[in-house]
């Protein structure tokens, strides 16, 4: 039979269902379009607000940390959208006749009125849940005016939405965290040139909007004062980067204490590792320090060049043959040599240093050339001098980095 307004019931339905599949569909656009927490929050009070569900809304969060089954620890204020002063008014005047209309995951979906200078307000509070873990809570205010069923049904799917971006977002974050601490142990572990090479490193992760890479260095000690410097990048990111980052780093250090050139080592290396089809290609380049003889002998797998800066601050790219990437199995490797003084500083790099995005290598490697740094300085100062010039805060990939240079003295015993 048809109602009233002479829409059927099917009708009804079906329009019904259009609505709800187009709040759903503005949701979604609108909330998550981060892994940033606070502005998650922010995304929902606005969508409540702006789509007309409330005049006011605000949402507070446990720490990260205290994500858990049940609410434990104080909410935090994230986001608060809309008519501030509904909003004050609520949370410093007693509330009335708060009903429990639902429960989401055992947390309650309340409702509640308080009377003051602004009227009556009704408040709508909904927990922030998703797979089983509390997030935080939204408060949803309207003013004159009470939350039907259709519509805190909205607020709780919004909530719901929200929440499982905040999981997503902390799973993230863990993840995040794991590979990165692997990564600075594994990065940490002595690695020490002869006392003949001064040497300095920097692992740099980029921001928290990517996972860590396999970006890595190391220094072998070889016979007659001789070091190895190594610096590498195994593709992709994550914590299976950072554990083939660890057998390429376990592989480098067993064929160098062969004391082979280094494009011989790149050579065994791809040979081994394109034999463990699990492991993911990786860059990296070799520059063999011989203080005694005052040169570098350098190879190169799909690596980017390294670049030498002079007494007077001036740098350049050394042209290095540059063979294929480890672990493709073609061994395909030159070496070749430069003379080094005492007065030109090294520097080793992964791509992150130089590379940005829309910009071609070549433009992002010249950039480092045309540097001029002040003359004199430590290895260290010299490689944050770098650092800083080329505003690497702003870089989308994680940096490692070497600078090193030769001491004005006899070699070492081996």
């Amino acid at each position: 039979m048809d109602g009233d307004d002479g829409v059927s019931g099917s009708e009804r339905l079906e329009k019904g269902s259009a609505d709800r599949f187009a709040f759903a569909r503005r949701a979604v656009s609108a909330i998550g379009s981060t892994l940033d927490e606070r502005r998650t929050a922010a995304e929902c009070a606005r969508f409540l607000v702006d789509d007309g569900l409330c005049d006011a809304a605000a949402v507070d969060l446990f720490a990260q940390d205290e994500a858990r089954p049940a609410p434990h620890g104080m909410l935090h204020p994230m986001a608060a959208v809309g008519r501030k002063e509904l909003l004050d008014s609520l949370r410093t005047a007693p509330r009335e006749d708060v009903m429990v209309r639902a429960l989401d995951a055992g947390h309650p979906i309340t409702t509640s009125f308080t009377t003051n200078d602004h009227g009556v307000l009704a408040a709508l509070s909904v927990p922030l849940t998703a797979w089983g873990k509390a997030y935080g809570a939204l408060l949803a205010i309207r003013a004159e005016r009470s939350f039907g069923d259709d519509e805190a049904a909205a607020v709780h799917y919004a909530a719901r939405l929200t929440a499982a971006h905040l999981h997503h977002a902390v799973e993230h974050h863990r993840l995040r965290t794991t590979a990165l601490n692997l990564q600075q142990v594994l990065l940490t572990e002595p690695s020490r040139p002869h006392p003949n090479v001064d040497m300095a490193t920097r692992y740099l992760p980029a921001g928290s909007g990517t996972l860590v890479g396999g970006d890595w260095f190391e220094a072998v000690r070889l016979h007659y004062g001789r070091t190895l410097l190594v610096i590498g990048d195994v593709m992709g990111h994550g914590l299976d980067a950072a554990v083939d980052m660890n057998a390429y780093r376990s592989m480098l250090r067993y064929v160098a204490s062969t004391d082979l050139p280094p494009h011989r080592i790149l050579r065994q290396m791809d040979t081994a590792m394109s034999e463990e089809h699990n492991r993911r290609p990786a860059t990296c380049l070799l520059a063999l320090l011989d203080p005694d003889r005052g040169t570098a002998a350098f190879a190169s797998a799909g690596h980017l060049p390294p670049a030498v800066f002079h007494r007077d601050g001036a740098g350049e790219l050394i042209p290095v043959p540059v063979g294929p990437p480890l672990g493709t199995g073609l061994a395909d490797f030159e070496m070749t040599t430069l003379t080094l003084t005492p007065e030109d500083t090294l520097v080793m790099f992964t791509d992150g240093l130089v590379e940005r995005r829309d910009e071609d290598i070549d433009v992002s490697l010249a950039r480092l050339a045309r540097l001029r740094l002040h003359p004199g300085q430590g290895v260290s100062r010299l490689l944050d001098d770098i650092v800083l010039r080329l505003h690497v805060q702003e870089a989308e990939d994680d940096v490692a980095a070497i600078a090193a240079r030769l001491r004005p003295r006899g070699p070492v015993p081996g």
